[in-house]
């Protein structure tokens, strides 16, 4: 029983060195400065959680079992800035629904049994699936999403270490400009997807009534309230659904006409 296993896993781990063979020079290169990017990231988000005055087992444990640096940001960002661990939590959980179609778009890749299937949910972000689907070859996509996230959960979950350890050495973070790094990250996370007009209009709608919320809420309630941002394209898609059914009708109308 235990040879067998043991046997199944070695020729797992034999088929995806393999497969992490497959993969062209290019990509290699871009996972690396994705993993380098990060890290530097993580190491911001480790010091900055510590010298605002969380335990170092706060950020690290975050990085473990979330791994998902926007909704990590956000969520320690909303409890620095005095909000409970409630809006915390959601706020994090909003973040992440990002992620749910794009599990849908890799399904493919985290076939198996169900250790490997959330396995592969873990470490499912925006970096690992954008390079699955930059492959379409069933292999190269599988290699390309494993590599990435194994590569990134280290990185960053190293880099959160170091950076917790050096944030308790530094005390003010703010003298060094790490301050920013919450607003930065987050900012940077929203700029691609403002090119949608749609989108666009959303977040401008969610900022203003945030911002109009701050001085009246407790902190971490106005972010949530940003969801009103949502409201006029669900009333779009709710009136466009219901339209759909009298549209379809309407064909099937004209040919009883002609035939009388």
């Amino acid at each position: 029983m235990f040879g067998l296993t043991n046997a199944r896993r070695a020729f797992t781990v034999v088929d995806m060195s393999s497969s992490w063979r497959t993969l062209d020079r290019g990509t290699l290169h871009d996972i690396a400065l994705v993993c380098l990017a990060d890290a530097v990231v993580g190491a911001s988000f480790g010091a900055i959680s510590v010298s605002g005055g969380l335990p170092a087992w706060v950020p690290v444990a975050m990085s473990v079992l979330v791994f998902a640096g926007g909704a990590q940001f956000a969520a320690v960002g909303v409890l620095l800035a005095g909000g409970g661990p409630l809006a915390a939590v959601v706020t994090g959980l909003v973040l992440n629904t990002r992620l749910l179609p794009l599990g849908f778009a890799v399904g493919d890749v985290l076939q198996g049994s169900r250790w490997r299937r959330l396995l592969g949910a873990q470490l499912l972000t925006d970096e690992s699936a954008a390079f699955a689907l930059r492959h379409r070859d069933p292999r190269r996509r599988r290699a390309a999403f494993w590599l990435c996230g194994l590569a990134l959960f280290a990185c960053w979950n190293l880099s959160v270490v170091l950076g917790a350890l050096a944030g308790g050495a530094i005390g003010d973070t703010a003298a060094l400009g790490l301050d920013a790094a919450f607003p930065t990250v987050l900012l940077a996370l929203l700029l691609p997807a403002l090119g949608d007009r749609r989108t666009r209009d959303a977040a401008l709608l969610g900022a203003a009534a945030a911002l109009a919320a701050t001085p009246f809420l407790p902190a971490g309630v106005p972010v949530l309230l940003a969801l009103v941002g949502l409201l006029p394209a669900a009333v779009r898609a709710a009136t466009r659904d219901a339209a759909t059914p009298a549209a379809d009708l309407t064909p099937a109308a004209h040919p009883v006409k002609e035939a009388h």
